[in-house]
């Protein structure tokens, strides 16, 4: 690629997912705050940090569409205004309507982010993709190590304003704005390839319901009247009818695989399990004997490691065997916390479950890069934005339980999730195997 600095735009992306990561990390100490300082229940502050996630949906999905048309360069300088924005907002912050705005802001450019840089960097390393989403990827669960420790020592040792712990994403905002300065941005794969916008969405396999029921998600994480109660049956008749407009739409209509339909509904479960858990580490952990913080720190240090040396594993693998692995660890580790009391074992089950969802997000995106390529940029950021938005809705489902059933009960209805995770990656290793045969592979 002429006049592309590799090297350069992979830093700024990783610094830009860095800005994201400790956000993450930011929110899961400073929810303690809003609840006791500000008067929020802990269902409002999950409702409030809502936006964080499908503000990063409607990102990544308004990205997805237009990111070719709008170009790669146009979405990252959107992230580092809506960044800006955001931090401002929530230093701001004192009430449910503040916060949640501020989450509003921070959520798009999160989103914006990754909207732009998974296909930017499997742009700029084709022969490795896989490879490097994770090493991409690393920076999530690094940042969040970094915002967790940032967030230990300047509350906790110094006993110093959470305004403070907030500031601190200045820092890495202004360099990752620095570095992506007057440079050349390639354009995404799809368009390099020369797929058409039809076929990338063809490919899709049923992408106005996708949209559709992603739209739905929304409404149950941001409106309390639209709360879910699996206690009817009406959130599963809602389930059966997108699964089958999810069917007519792509096998009738496109008369193509469902493959990415059924990563789409696995990344809903992933997500979930992994950042629906860490969000909540404060309340599900604060009695196990060990700062919640170091917990999270803990868990995020193992997954950047292992997504850092993920290229070696995958070979022998592949991504999904490594998907299976993934969920039946995560299993273990929830149904380990679930029980945990003290320091020793708390860390122990904890990394458990880091090595259990340490895979999930990147294997997923690779997922669709490798055996969908066809995708494009739109994949990944449905993907993407789905995971989020699954988050938002789990957020103050969980929330509730914590105060209602209490963490220990919590954790354990939460294992659920990976349990059904391992029978649905069964099933994509068959699918993957039938498509692979069918191309001659």
């Amino acid at each position: 690629m002429e006049n592309v600095n590799q090297k350069r735009l992979f830093i700024a992306s990783c610094l830009a997912l860095l800005v994201t990561a400790i956000t993450f990390a930011i929110r899961a100490k400073i929810e303690g705050v809003f609840s006791t300082d500000y008067g929020l229940s802990k269902e409002q502050v999950g409702r409030a940090f809502g936006p964080a996630f499908w503000g990063f949906a409607i990102a990544m999905f308004t990205g997805g569409y237009f990111i070719d048309i709008i170009k790669t360069k146009t979405v990252i300088w959107m992230a580092f205004g809506m960044h800006l924005i955001g931090i401002v907002l929530l230093l701001l912050a004192k009430d449910y309507t503040s916060l949640f705005l501020a989450n509003v802001f921070i959520g798009l450019g999160n989103g914006s982010v990754e909207a732009a840089c998974n296909p930017l960097v499997t742009t700029l390393f084709p022969d490795k993709k896989t490879k490097m989403l994770n090493r991409f990827h690393v920076w999530f669960p690094g940042g969040i190590v970094i915002g967790s420790i940032l967030a230990s020592i300047i509350m906790d040792e110094l006993n110093l304003p959470w305004q403070v712990l907030v500031s601190m994403l200045f820092i890495p905002l202004a360099i990752y704005g620095f570095l992506f300065f007057g440079q050349k941005i390639p354009e995404t794969e799809r368009v390099s390839a020369g797929v058409t916008y039809k076929e990338m969405m063809r490919n899709i396999g049923a992408p106005i319901t996708i949209t559709i029921a992603v739209i739905l998600m929304i409404l149950v994480a941001t409106v309390p009247s639209f709360t879910v109660n699996f206690d009817s049956a009406t959130p599963f008749i809602i389930i059966g009818l997108v699964a089958l407009f999810i069917v007519l739409e792509g096998r009738l209509m496109n008369k193509i695989t469902l493959l990415f339909p059924f990563v789409f509904c696995c990344m809903l479960l992933t997500a979930s399990t992994e950042l629906g858990t860490t969000q909540w580490i404060n309340a599900l952990l604060a009695k196990n004997g060990i700062g919640p913080m170091i917990i999270l720190a803990v868990v995020t240090g193992i997954m950047a490691v292992g997504r850092y040396f993920a290229g070696g594993l995958i070979h022998r693998l592949n991504p999904t065997g490594v998907l299976i692995g993934s969920a039946t660890f995560s299993v273990a580790g929830l149904l380990l916390l679930s029980i945990s009391n003290g320091p020793v074992m708390t860390v122990a089950s904890a990394a458990v479950f880091a090595v259990g969802v340490c895979y999930f997000w990147p294997t997923m995106i690779g997922v669709a890069s490798e055996y969908i390529p066809k995708s494009g940029a739109l994949g990944m950021s449905i993907l993407g934005g789905a995971g989020f938005v699954a988050t938002s809705m789990v957020l103050p489902i969980m929330g509730k339980s914590i105060e209602t059933a209490g963490p220990q009960i919590t954790l354990r209805n939460m294992s659920i999730l990976p349990v059904i995770l391992i029978v649905a990656f069964i099933g994509l290793y068959f699918l993957v195997k039938q498509k692979n045969t069918k191309s001659g592979n």
